[in-house]
């Protein structure tokens, strides 16, 4: 089964072919930074007038780097949900119109599912077979939208069950705003890290959000104004004193996460653990997570970097395990900034 995908949730536009295996024939990614850098952030409007320019052409390069034509996949999925709605129609809309021409399935997948089966993504060389999950597994699912842990039992919706996520900010929103703060551009994330890995995490003193060890919660904006405080009395750092503050914000976060993360594996009695989303292409993260994994006898699974950050190929893939148990969608099929995962972690303030 080949299955051509196309993501547009949010500000990279993205095509693919994939087969049910995993195998990346294609993965092609546009992205939006340049447009939104000016800006500090998405802005929802020009993402989807960018869409709307680069989705033909991304298409089409995704069909010819895998050699085939329309005619040669056996369904087109796309994300329907959840994301920008504005920037999601624009996939959608291409999706569906492919569909009807060529008389092939359609089939809508939710993008947080396209995470959290990435890491079976299999790129580069066919003869190179590395390490893949068992279920079940927990995956820590981090991203500028979205930060959630999850019990995932099998590839299919019905089998994963929301163990903890934040209650106001993403990860990757907090990394983002306080790179915002620290006038290091946008996106904040890959400059922190970068800066962290020469700064000292002991100059700084940053108190530890939601650090219960019973919580698999999550919070980070008063991380944020944590950083906010700090920079409204200091002013912004420079040299070595950033790159100490960086690593000091970065160890808070990835401490929270990947600590969580930790206890979740062996709560739910787990063999594997997974991470996902953007912010799991973070470097103190991805280490984090190996050395927890290797003192407690548990196994981590990293993706490579490409398969972390938003892409169309984990659309395909996700795509395929849908439509090989038969599932598709109609027509009528719309955009949504709802996930199809039931959520347990309430937001804001006070108890559950």
């Amino acid at each position: 089964m080949l299955v051509l995908g196309i993501e547009s949730s949010c500000d990279e536009t993205g095509a693919a072919v994939v087969d049910e295996r995993g195998r990346v024939w294609s993965d092609v990614v546009e992205s939006q930074i340049d447009v939104h850098a000016l800006y500090g952030g998405v802005v929802p409007e020009l993402a989807s007038r960018d869409h709307l320019r680069n989705v033909g052409p991304v298409v089409s390069q995704a069909l010819a780097k895998a050699n085939v034509k329309v005619a040669d996949v056996d369904a087109i999925a796309v994300t329907s949900r959840p994301g920008l709605v504005g920037a999601l129609l624009v996939g959608v809309q291409v999706a569906k119109g492919m569909a009807w021409a060529s008389g092939k399935p359609l089939v809508g997948v939710d993008h947080l599912m396209g995470h959290l089966l990435s890491v079976f993504l299999r790129r580069g060389e066919p003869t190179v077979e590395s390490p893949v999950p068992e279920f079940p597994f927990v995956c820590l699912l981090a991203s500028g939208g979205h930060t959630a842990l999850y019990r995932v039992d099998a590839p299919h919706a019905e089998a994963i069950h929301e163990l903890g996520a934040t209650r106001d900010d993403a990860a990757g929103e907090a990394f983002d705003k306080v790179g915002k703060l620290l006038r290091l551009g946008y996106p904040g994330g890959p400059v922190i890290d970068r800066l962290a890995a020469s700064g000292d995490a002991t100059k700084v003193t940053l108190s530890r959000p939601m650090a219960q060890k019973s919580s698999l919660e999550f919070s980070f904006s008063g991380l944020k104004t944590q950083l906010a405080q700090r920079i409204a009395r200091e002013g912004v750092p420079e040299g070595q004193a950033l790159a100490d503050l960086c690593a000091a914000f970065q160890d808070v976060v990835v401490g929270s996460l990947a600590g969580k993360l930790d206890v979740a594996a062996r709560r739910e009695g787990v063999r594997h653990v997974v991470i996902g989303g953007g912010v799991a292409a973070n470097r103190g993260l991805r280490a984090r997570v190996q050395e927890l994994a290797a003192a407690h006898g548990y196994s981590a699974h990293v993706p490579p970097l490409a398969s972390c950050t938003d892409n169309a190929a984990m659309i395909a893939y996700a795509g395929a395990i849908r439509a090989g148990r038969g599932e598709h969608d109609g027509l009528d099929l719309c955009a949504t900034s709802a996930t199809v995962l039931p959520r347990t972690t309430r937001k804001g303030r006070g108890n559950r």
